[in-house]
């Protein structure tokens, strides 16, 4: 006979969709974003890797127009993007800041429909109780005001995901098109990661009082939070000396803490609601599934290593600069990865390690380190360099948790000792 009960990955784990069981309004943040949903701003929810940002989306703005954004993306992509998920198809000929040349027309009904009541008139072609019906309406596109209007008249919130993954120069034509759109009443959503304050406003100062930063960052009490309401879910308590080490283990991140949690129920050996309600409290339930946990991250970052490195050494790098920089970054504390390790210590450390390395050229390198480490799909983003502090950040605190738990031979130590190889052979 089938057993009956919530099964643990639908509580805990990573999902694409909320597991309600497990959510918490973290700080009540929930409650803010709502109070700034409702005002004339654009708002930058911005976190690291795996923090809850899409979750926090998908609970307060679940009918949102949401654009992916990819390594190689211009702006022009998002605003077809959108579009097309409201039934309009936009053609762009040309586009400079604020300015795009193109036509626009429908692609269903509803396309229908939203152009109509943005003032354009058409007949919808195809017979009745097809399912496609095309309207052929065509106009010129003179700036982004027929943008801003059919997705107001939508009725849905616009949302740009992954908003890091744009290019500088792209992020900086989005920031004054985010002003064009302010004025059009259209409000934006962006969310991504990235570490510095006011990214946004710092591309484009006309944002200021436009543009609502939200952080999101986890408390210790927060994380219990997860623990404890999934744990009641299931008919089960963690002992208090496994949810310490839960807790001191995610690196302040909840989406490690609902990986851990949940393979630390795989190796209690509990894939099912339990009742009566069951402790678990055998430390070395958590150990096991640390292990398996880094184990599994080991091709993520390799791949990581692998794509970084094979850019660096594309690079001018006679002195090892790159390789250096990336030595001293992998090594340093797991608080000042999390906090913002300098660019001053960075350089230290590397000059340290090769007097030939200059200070003036590893603020380049820092900046270059970005695209160097995403791959050609366009992910891959694992550390950011926060160019208005001039420090290096974790954005993806996995790192720190697989270089804790499994020991990894990073190929920036070979290019180092070649690097080193290549000059005494030349010197001789």
């Amino acid at each position: 006979m089938k057993s009956t009960g919530k099964r643990t990955h639908e509580v805990f784990g990573i999902s694409n969709t909320i597991l309600p069981d497990s959510y918490v309004d973290r700080g009540e943040l929930d409650e803010v974003l709502q109070i700034f949903l409702e005002r004339k701003n654009h708002i930058a929810l911005r976190g690291e890797s795996k923090c809850g940002k899409s979750w926090i989306r998908q609970n307060n703005i679940p009918e949102a127009i949401v654009v992916q954004c990819r390594f190689g993306r211009k702006i022009t992509d998002i605003y077809t993007d959108a579009l097309s998920q409201i039934d309009i198809k936009l053609t762009v000929e040309e586009s400079s800041n604020n300015n795009l040349k193109g036509s626009i027309e429908a692609s269903g009904t509803i396309g229908g429909k939203l152009l109509a009541a943005v003032g354009f008139k058409a007949t919808v072609e195809g017979e009745q109780g097809t399912q496609e019906k095309r309207v052929n309406v065509g106009h010129d596109i003179n700036d982004l005001r027929f943008v801003a209007e059919l997705i107001k008249v939508s009725g849905r919130r616009l949302v740009v995901e992954d908003f890091h993954y744009l290019s500088v120069e792209q992020r900086k034509y989005f920031s004054a098109d985010l002003k064009a759109l302010w004025d059009y009443g259209c409000f934006v959503v962006i969310i991504g990661v990235w570490s510095q304050n006011n990214m946004l406003t710092s591309l484009n100062p006309d944002l200021t009082g436009r543009i609502q930063d939200i952080s999101i960052y986890w408390e210790t009490e927060d994380l219990e939070k997860v623990i404890e309401k999934g744990s009641n879910a299931l008919g089960i308590r963690f002992g208090d000396n496994l949810v310490e080490m839960l807790t001191q283990n995610c690196y302040g991140n909840v989406g490690i803490l609902q990986s851990l949690l949940l393979k630390t129920l795989d190796e209690a050996g509990i894939y099912i609601q339990q009742n009566p309600p069951r402790m678990v409290s055998d430390i070395s339930f958590f150990e096991r599934a640390a292990n398996k946990y880094a184990s599994d991250l080991n091709a993520r970052y390799l791949s990581f290593a692998e794509v970084l490195s094979a850019g660096m050494r594309t690079r001018n790098n006679n002195t090892g600069i790159y390789a250096h920089a990336m030595a001293v970054i992998v090594e340093a504390e797991d608080s000042k990865l999390i906090k913002g390790l300098h660019l001053d210590e960075i350089y230290q450390k590397a000059h340290s390690r090769q007097p030939r390395i200059i200070r003036a050229n590893m603020r380049t390198v820092l900046k270059k380190l970005e695209e160097l480490q995403v791959d050609d799909e366009g992910r891959g983003l694992v550390i950011d360099y926060d160019e208005a502090e001039d420090k290096i950040i974790a954005v993806d605190r996995q790192l720190l948790f697989y270089r804790k738990f499994l020991t990894a031979k990073w190929p920036w130590e070979d290019m180092i000792s070649e690097i080193e190889e290549n000059r005494e052979e030349a010197g001789n």
